[in-house]
């Protein structure tokens, strides 16, 4: 969901001036609230996701994590990320005894090979706490990077061979995914496929009706 009170700087990038659903962020006459059918993950293998978010990604109608937000409302948290000065309420979070927290970044960039695991445990009676650094590709490396209070959490490299098939932002080949895209494979590989195979069906309602909305921004009115 959008956040009026986030960190936020004015929107000047092309479709600025469109105006806009004040829940979904698309183009009024695109509006995709009506398509929002929330999932409540079952008890076995329930799993929870954490964006950690840039703060310059809250107004941008482009973000894909309020979609993982508007699906699963009650497994996912929000908070805005600072370098040295982290939500108080985030930590409590990777901390709780409730919740085992895994960081979404790739494993072969060295410096924390003693961080990296292969998949989630299930097993452990926590439930799987998912940590999304929710930015640009270069934003979310510097997040991880910098952030003192996250060099101590286990690292959970994204395998996976699916080609994106989000085109708002241009990415560095077809594999990097965006925020949405991880959360659907996440969910996927650790038995939530109904919830999976839902967010990936808004995902793509998302796509076809920006697609649209971008196409009309173009088309002159007579």
């Amino acid at each position: 969901m959008f956040d009026p009170n986030a960190p936020r700087k004015p929107y000047l990038a092309k479709g600025s001036n469109v105006k806009r659903c004040t829940k979904c962020k698309m183009a009024q006459d695109y509006c995709l609230c009506a398509d929002q059918t929330p999932i409540f993950l079952t008890q076995k293998g329930s799993v929870q996701f954490c964006l950690l978010m840039h703060k310059e990604e809250s107004y941008k109608p482009s973000n894909t994590g309020r979609l993982i937000e508007h699906i699963l409302p009650e497994n996912t948290h929000r908070f805005y990320w600072n370098r040295t000065e982290p939500d108080p309420k985030f930590i409590q979070l990777i901390n709780h005894s409730d919740y085992q927290p895994y960081i979404i970044f790739p494993g072969d960039r060295g410096g924390y090979d003693d961080r990296v695991v292969e998949k989630a445990d299930l097993n452990t009676g926590k439930a799987p706490l998912f940590i999304i650094l929710d930015g640009s590709w270069r934003q979310a490396g510097r997040m991880f990077r910098l952030s003192q209070y996250l060099q101590t959490l286990p690292v959970l490299p994204l395998t996976s061979q699916r080609h994106s098939s989000y085109k708002l932002r241009k990415a560095p080949d077809e594999f990097h995914l965006c925020t949405v895209e991880v959360a659907i494979e996440l969910l996927m590989q650790h038995e939530q496929e109904g919830a999976g195979r839902a967010l990936e069906a808004y995902f793509q309602r998302f796509n076809h009706l920006y697609a649209l909305s971008r196409r009309q921004q173009k088309i002159p009115k007579d």
